[in-house]
């Protein structure tokens, strides 16, 4: 179940920049808190605390004790909402939200798996998770940091839907009951590519054979004489 923890506090008066940078000054850190049955106030926690606070923090809801400075009796809320500076990290803002410890809340709440799925162990399947986390109702002190889910009997083609979550004593959801969780599904294999037959030589084109008319050899076997050109015929005569 989430951990309740302690937080001080005390009422803010100014707002804007000026009054953002002089609450940092003092090591604070701005923050408001609203719900239930009071208006909304704004806040100043210690930075110190609440850095503590959340570096120690099992899941994303915190219930939290707010011991408010002039009140006797603390408030209990949810930190529903942390802003971070896009460069450090810092905190910039808390936003709290008020619960009474007899009313429902809602929460979303992570899902984690436990165990290894037998299709993947066995088989080499993978083990999809369709869903993050679950919305659920439940009083804040039955409130769970995770849900943990068994998936260690899944084998390929197997899936939990929400109707199988084993959910907390006290914890119900309005998710639908057909809504997968997780499966196995099968290892996806590459298609294997068949290599064709290399020649063991490629045979070079060869030029086309020119085939010339073959001369008849004159009477004793010699071949005749080449034919002299007309000039020489023309100088002799």
């Amino acid at each position: 179940m989430a951990k309740q923890v302690k937080l001080s506090a005390t009422r803010r008066t100014g707002t804007g920049r000026a009054a953002v940078r002089k609450i940092k000054a003092q090591g604070a850190v701005p923050a408001i808190i609203y719900g239930g049955k009071t208006k909304a106030e704004p806040l100043q926690v210690p930075k110190r605390d609440i850095s503590l606070m959340l570096s120690h923090a099992s899941g994303e809801n915190i219930l939290v004790e707010l011991a408010i400075e002039g009140e006797q009796a603390g408030r209990l809320a949810l930190v529903k909402e942390v802003q971070h500076a896009p460069i450090g990290g810092d905190i910039l803002h808390v936003d709290f939200h008020a619960v009474s410890m007899d009313e429902m809340i809602e929460a979303e709440v992570p899902l984690t798996s436990t165990g290894i799925a037998e299709g993947v162990k066995t088989f080499g399947g993978l083990l999809d998770q369709s869903l993050r986390s679950l919305a659920i109702e439940c009083l804040p002190r039955d409130l769970p940091d995770i849900i943990s889910v068994d998936v260690s009997a899944l084998n390929i083609g197997d899936s939990i839907h929400v109707r199988e979550i084993q959910l907390p004593q006290g914890v119900t959801t309005r998710v639908s009951a057909d809504l997968t969780v997780f499966s196995v599904v099968a290892p996806v294999v590459a298609p294997t590519v068949e290599e064709e037959p290399v020649a063991a030589a490629e045979e070079a084109p060869t030029a086309p054979e020119v085939i010339t008319a073959k001369k008849e050899p004159t009477e004793g076997g010699a071949a005749p004489a080449k034919e002299a050109p007309a000039k020489e015929k023309e100088a002799k005569k």
